[in-house]
């Protein structure tokens, strides 16, 4: 069968060499509204499968696996699994698109670089989903990820692996067998002696744990500069994205519209039909205000 996207990657470059970035693309080619969706830390671009599908008829959809993940290149100096090189890695994968603007969808990590983008001078996002991720991110969350980031468990087969990965990403809240499947999947790839690894490289524990987990990281500058609407979902459980800094998002910088989920803790996965519905009906709102 016909895969629903087309597989494509970007040379992206470092201090240390170049690396093959990999992305998938939904949608027209030619269509000039492009959402861009960056997955969180440990996760790919195949996280937003369900989300691209409910947007590919009115927008271009491209969702890529950060380096050192998915179907990417593992990076030469893992000190450089870091914000600016993800940051300048999109800015090259955008230069690719021929986009003249991006709406940037971003879980966690992804939320990040996608604050970072947005804060710049002539920045083009034009609009920001900010998932789970804000200018305040929680030192509890960065201990938790930091106690499995790095790790490279034995998995047998695929039921081990989907019994590990339900109990590192239990904070994504119910799922139903068929979802955490899903997840799991596209979580790992096949080892030569068939069994099975997570699908990142570890290395991006390195830089990682070398910053202090045990402080709340504060990227209000960046945040207080965006001017694009905003929209942001929290897990009502989250442990990353704290109620109070989600309310102070609403009030300053680009007065982010805030959308909580019950049951929900780090991060909303958005392959439920209402996370998609928010997500959707935001970007729809963009759209139609283009000129």
């Amino acid at each position: 069968m016909t895969p629903p996207f087309r597989q494509h990657s970007v040379q992206c470059w470092t201090p240390a060499g170049l690396h093959r970035m990999a992305y998938l693309e939904w949608g027209r080619r030619d269509n000039p509204h492009v959402v861009l969706c960056v997955h969180g830390l440990t996760r790919s671009g195949r996280d937003f499968d369900v989300l691209a599908r409910a947007l590919q008829s009115e927008f271009r959809v491209v969702c890529p696996d950060l380096a050192g993940r998915g179907d990417s290149e593992w990076l030469k100096n893992p000190m450089e699994y870091q914000l600016p090189v993800y940051l300048a890695d999109l800015v090259t994968l955008i230069a690719r698109l021929d986009a003249a603007t991006v709406c940037w969808v971003g879980t966690s990590l992804g939320g990040l670089v996608g604050m970072a983008l947005a804060a710049a001078s002539a920045s083009p996002v034009r609009a920001l989903v900010l998932n789970d991720a804000g200018p305040r991110v929680g030192a509890a969350a960065l201990a938790r990820i930091g106690s499995y980031v790095g790790s490279d468990p034995a998995l047998a087969n695929l039921e081990a692996a989907e019994a590990y990965v339900r109990a590192v990403h239990a904070p994504f809240g119910p799922h139903s067998d068929a979802e955490w499947r899903f997840l799991t999947e596209h979580s790992v790839r096949h080892r030569t002696d068939g069994s099975l690894r997570l699908h990142y490289d570890p290395a991006l524990a390195v830089p990682f744990t070398a910053q202090p987990l045990d402080r709340d990281i504060e990227l209000w500058g960046l945040y207080d500069a965006i001017t694009c609407p905003t929209l942001v979902l929290r897990g009502e459980r989250s442990d990353l994205l704290a109620r109070d800094t989600a309310a102070e998002m609403s009030m300053r910088g680009p007065h982010a519209r805030v959308v909580e989920f019950a049951g929900v803790g780090h991060a909303p996965t958005l392959l439920h039909e209402d996370q998609i519905r928010v997500v959707t009906e935001f970007l729809a709102e963009v759209r139609s205000a283009s000129p």
